[in-house]
């Protein structure tokens, strides 16, 4: 799938992006907020969307009104013409530095997926969240994987619930951040997804490329909080094509989302021969971000 993020003031209208991803045979597509007019777009298009609740709004959804009203007013009245398929509560909140607004994440999740409960709709939209990778206490080698001890108390309970719903986790994974804060230790071709030869062995299971070490370093990691049965949707993942940092060029770019799409076909070493379900950020480069 693609992420259409939307802070630009030169994008084109949502009419065009929805045929735009037929055109391409994308068929998901992630909001970060259930943007009316997307989703009037959206309706009989066949493309399955994951609608995102704003960080922004959290707190209000811990009321039980507030939260029917939402799911009532951008999931029942588009069914089934608009296919939900996921809603993101939260993106990338931190336990670390936000505690106040990490702590309404899940009360939000639970009044959303009781919302649907009533509705009927809960065994066919997905209720989770998306977390991004420094949550992380450690991640190399892949096997090791654990987050971090103090943000236990926030992610615990998600997993636990995620596991009791039968939802994923959703994970914005970059391997360009890793890159580029540890260029003597990762090779770009191993970050790029290029590299052919196996540059990390781990209890028999070979890594040729970094998006596969950090997705499998998350599934441990949420193995260790006894999270099974979870399993991780990437809600994110990309390259920069421009900036101040290094690599970032159009053909780094280039390569990086070519050989992801081909890697995510084939799974993980950790869960071979099942697909990632991936979502390439971004659709457009947002010149108001």
């Amino acid at each position: 799938g693609v992420c259409y993020g939307m802070m630009g003031n030169n994008l084109p209208p949502p009419s065009e992006v929805v045929s735009l991803c037929q055109q391409n045979n994308i068929w998901r597509m992630r909001l970060y907020d259930p943007n009316r007019d997307a989703l009037w777009a959206l309706r009989d298009s066949g493309i399955e969307v994951t609608i995102g609740v704003p960080n922004s709004d959290l707190k209000h959804l811990n009321n039980w009104d507030d939260a029917y009203w939402w799911v009532q007013e951008y999931v029942r009245n588009n069914w089934p013409n608009v296919k939900v398929k996921y809603i993101a509560v939260g993106n990338e909140v931190s336990p670390m530095y936000n505690a106040d607004l990490a702590s309404a994440v899940l009360p939000a999740m639970r009044n959303i997926y009781n919302a649907l409960v009533q509705m009927g709709l809960h065994e066919q939209v997905k209720v989770s969240t998306a977390i991004d990778m420094t949550l992380l206490a450690n991640s190399y080698p892949p096997s090791a994987g654990a987050f971090r001890d103090d943000i236990r108390w926030f992610l615990d309970p998600i997993i636990g619930f995620l596991g009791s719903v039968k939802a994923p986790l959703l994970a914005n994974i970059y391997t360009y951040f890793s890159y580029r804060d540890n260029p003597s230790t990762i090779s770009l071709p191993y970050a790029l997804l290029s590299s052919q030869s196996v540059s990390v062995w781990d209890n028999g299971l070979g890594y040729t490329n970094l998006f596969d070490a950090m997705l499998d370093s998350l599934y441990s990691a949420v193995e260790r909080l006894g999270g099974w049965s979870v399993e991780v949707v990437v809600s994110e993942s990309g390259w920069p094509s421009a900036g101040a940092g290094a690599a970032t060029t159009m053909e780094n770019a280039r390569v990086f989302y070519t050989n992801l799409v081909q890697q995510v076909k084939r799974g993980s070493p950790k869960r071979p021969n099942k697909a990632i379900e991936t979502y390439l950020f971004a659709m457009f480069d947002e010149n108001n971000k």
